[in-house]
């Protein structure tokens, strides 16, 4: 018997393995099937959701997501072993606590009471990471299923929510022992971050799940993707939000 797509990924997540080449018969057929892979993962980790991934390539694109374990995630400060991910990129981003609950429904939330329920926001670090060895080489929605290469997200302390922050263009700093890592422009692909934020409250209540103010759902790099090549320390600090480090050994 063949073992399932999200036994292998849990197994590898783990285990910190990669796994080689896809047989066709496992490439999710959809995204339906890469989502509900995704939640089997977690349930065969037995790992709670802490929190959410989101993001959109353009700011008029479409939006996906993924459940994060709330083991992979960390503390502002946090150390971690660099060996635990391959690859390891890293990405700053703006995260987003709800001050409410969004109960499981079967009618969609309006985008109205999901952006009068935004509590917090604060500052992230992702670190992205993948179970498959050739990634970025692989099927998106195989990576999709594999919680959209999620290794680990470390979480900055929260301020009360301002709706007039400046979620598109925000000042930030992001460097890796001292020296700056951040190659272009900064600036979200999803345009404003908020948008996405409808999207998850309805993917997720609409499956069952409700979404709670201890979730912290990050939405996305502003600064791309930063690939240390040795241990240090990653320090990020976006304008208005409180600073945030993670150091890899």
């Amino acid at each position: 018997m063949t073992t399932s797509l999200s036994q292998r990924l849990a197994d590898a997540r783990r285990n910190h393995l990669t796994l080689d080449a896809l047989p066709p018969e496992q490439t999710p057929a959809d995204s339906t099937a890469a989502y509900a892979i995704q939640h089997e993962i977690l349930n065969v980790l037995n790992a709670p959701i802490g929190g959410w991934k989101i993001g959109a390539k353009s700011d008029s694109g479409p939006i996906q997501g993924a459940p994060l374990p709330a083991n992979d995630l960390h503390a502002d400060g946090a150390r971690l072993p660099r060996e635990a991910f391959a690859p390891l990129g890293l990405e700053l981003e703006i995260a987003f606590r709800f001050g409410r609950r969004f109960e499981p429904s079967t009618t969609p939330y309006s985008e109205a009471d999901v952006h009068a329920g935004i509590g917090l926001i604060g500052a992230t670090i992702e670190i992205v990471a993948s179970r498959y060895a050739d990634w970025p080489k692989v099927d998106k929605l195989a990576q999709l299923a594999d919680l959209q290469n999620h290794g680990a997200l470390i979480v900055g302390e929260f301020t009360p929510y301002r709706e007039d922050f400046p979620f598109v263009t925000p000042s930030l700093q992001f460097s890796f022992d001292g020296s700056d890592v951040v190659a272009t422009t900064p600036a979200n692909p999803a345009g404003d971050p908020r948008r996405l934020l409808t999207w998850l409250v309805n993917h997720a209540t609409s499956r069952g799940i409700a979404i709670t103010p201890e979730m912290v759902v990050t939405t996305g790099s502003y600064t791309g993707m930063f690939f240390p090549q040795s241990a240090g320390t990653a320090s990020g600090r976006i304008e208005g939000l409180a600073p945030i480090s993670l150091t890899l050994y």
